[in-house]
């Protein structure tokens, strides 16, 4: 469709919030998605993609805005893809996301379900995250193609977010309310650090520079980890942003390195060398410590992870005599944290380097009933581990927003486990893999917990009790 051909619609009312944070109204019988407003808005619609049972537009002009509508509190709303829902009051956002777990759990997976509990919301509605990946770009989002053209280029350079939709276009941040301090710091002074320098930033669209990302850890003991991605390998200049780093930063307690020279970002499969300090960060829940390494994964908000394992511990309400299974275990956060109100822990990840530290963890917390094991979930959980292993009696998954492979339900299936705790940050695949499980277990409580202030985001914890 193009520009000449798009329709425009006036005068529509918003009416409520639908899938992926964007909100929805109805134009001639036909829904139509709208990014950026807010149930109760009246306002003119662009339609921007037109398909046979929908259509997507944005907002040309604002009417009259909602009664719920209040002003976000950060300059980058509305061009970062981010924070979507920060001009809905915090409680309404609740409402949404309560709605959204009823929702999926019916009409995707069409199960049967007890009353929900009330959404448990955040107590850091900002500055609640504990890891951040801002991206280098040699040609950051400029609105106005013509302002862009007429500056030089070390004014074209950014260092952000990736603007929703745009693979190449990076929004320079000046202040981010998600993590907290030293972040903002951190990033604002490798920016100008580099510029100073003639150190080049990373051309998504070319695959040239030399700055390509950098990742910002922190947890609450007030531990920092930076991670510096260079696309090749410069050791003067690589060395002087370090050094500068370390010297400028003495709050920065890991400061490692990359060298991806891949067409993707991610460092999973790459080696990270420590620069400075320690090659991991610490962070404490009631008297555990978990180290956290560059590659590893950690829930993002540290304060709302408590609680969430707090409301998984008493879900399985567990005896002390059982054998549990934390499949997609990460770091072993959540096979530490039941591992002294069971028997034996069993604990099963994809990422090798996790479960090293989760075998770290367990030495360093003095528990010895949790085994690790690193492999991809479908091939390592079978009927022959089971036996090997031992036969589950509690069964904690928390996967990744794809759900679990069908394989995996049908070995849990098979096992039989009395109780299935359910933790997923996609209520809509949760829905899926749960009528996977078939019809011998019962849902027994459903928690949704809000980890995303001003996302649609969201965890949803449910308890599967086999029946008879």
């Amino acid at each position: 469709m193009g520009r000449r051909d798009r329709e425009l619609f006036q005068n529509i009312e918003i009416e409520t919030v639908a899938a992926e944070g964007k909100s929805l109204a109805h134009v001639n019988g036909k829904v139509i998605f709208v990014p950026f407003a807010v149930p109760g808005d009246v306002v003119d619609i662009q339609v921007k993609i037109k398909r046979k049972g929908y259509m997507e537009g944005f907002v040309t002009n604002m009417i009259k805005p909602s009664p719920d509508r209040i002003e976000p509190f950060c300059s980058h709303f509305g061009v970062c893809g981010g924070c979507k829902w920060q001009s809905l009051p915090y409680s309404t956002q609740l409402k949404f996301k309560q709605q959204q777990v009823t929702d999926q759990l019916t009409r995707i997976g069409h199960l049967k379900l007890p009353e929900i509990t009330p959404i448990l919301g955040s107590e850091n509605e900002q500055y609640y995250r504990n890891k951040l990946e801002f991206t280098f770009s040699s040609k950051r989002w400029i609105e106005s193609l013509t302002e862009a053209e007429n500056l030089p280029a070390e004014q074209r350079t950014g260092l952000g977010f990736h603007i929703a939709g745009l693979f190449d276009k990076v929004l320079d941040i000046n202040h981010c309310y998600l993590q907290p301090s030293p972040s903002n710091e951190i990033r604002l002074f490798v920016k100008e650090f580099a510029i100073k320098n003639g150190l080049t930033f990373f051309d998504l669209r070319e695959q040239t520079g030399f700055l390509r990302t950098m990742v910002v850890r922190t947890t609450s003991t007030s531990e920092v980890m930076v991670i510096m991605v260079f696309a090749n390998e410069n050791k003067d200049d690589r060395e002087g942003l370090l050094n500068a780093l370390r010297d400028n930063f003495p709050a920065i307690t890991s400061l490692n390195w990359v060298i991806n020279g891949k067409k993707n970002d991610s460092i999973a499969d790459l080696e990270c060398y420590n620069y400075s300090g320690m090659p991991y960060i610490t962070e404490k829940m009631e008297d555990l410590s978990f180290r956290i390494g560059p590659k590893s994964f950690y829930q993002t908000n540290s304060e709302q992870a408590y609680r969430l394992y707090s409301i998984v511990r008493d879900f399985a309400d567990l005896k002390g005599n059982e054998t549990l299974y934390d499949l997609y275990t990460g770091t072993g956060t959540i096979a530490l944290f039941l591992a002294h109100s069971v028997a034996k822990v069993v604990g099963i990840e994809y990422v090798a380097e996790a479960i090293e530290d989760a075998k770290v963890n367990a030495a360093e917390n003095y528990i010895q009933n949790c085994s690790f094991f690193a492999g991809d979930m479908k091939d390592m959980l079978s009927p022959e581990f089971i036996e090997q292993n031992g036969k589950p009696d509690v069964v904690v998954l928390d996967p990744p927003r794809a759900g679990i492979h069908p394989d995996v339900a049908k070995v849990i299936a098979e096992a039989a486990p009395e109780k299935i705790v359910y933790v997923s940050c996609n209520p809509a695949t949760q829905a899926r893999d749960i009528a996977l499980l078939g019809d011998n277990y019962e849902i027994k409580r459903v928690q949704p917990v809000d980890m995303f202030p001003h996302t649609h985001h969201l965890e949803n914890v449910v308890l599967l009790v086999k029946k008879g």
